[in-house]
């Protein structure tokens, strides 16, 4: 691939991956559906949660979170993008503000291309221990 032709794939992928924080502050959820791919190999693993596989769960996860009391807000740091081929991941660290309190989940979003399209296929958070 060409270098200008990567630069462009990477602020795709990246506009694609703050598409996703905007779908979770906004609370939403067509949003947010619009940007998963809508199948079996999918996964989700919210910090705290057991491991989410297949598109009806991993929706299922998002409405109630999406629809429930919290107000999250995000601040990104630490992001890198790689691609190789249908293939890209972002990593990061998401810095979440919710209800005064700040905690930091180190992150991994998947995402794949199928044709000409990106969509997201996995999405993990762990949260980081202070120590």
């Amino acid at each position: 691939m060409e270098e200008g032709r990567d630069h462009e794939l990477i602020e795709h992928i990246t506009a694609l991956n703050q598409r996703f924080y905007d779908a979770i502050e906004g609370r939403d959820l067509p949003a947010m559906e619009a940007l998963w791919e809508h199948s079996e190999r999918v996964t989700c693993v919210h910090p705290g949660w057991t491991i989410l596989r297949g598109w009806p769960d991993v929706q299922d996860s998002w409405r109630r979170i999406l629809q429930g009391p919290g107000h999250n807000q995000f601040i990104l740091t630490n992001v890198s993008v790689s691609i190789q081929q249908d293939t890209a991941w972002v990593v990061l660290d998401e810095n979440l503000m919710t209800g005064g309190a700040a905690t930091t989940v180190a992150t991994v979003n998947i995402f794949v291309r199928t044709g000409e399209a990106w969509s997201m296929v996995t999405h993990h958070g762990a949260p980081v221990l202070s120590g």
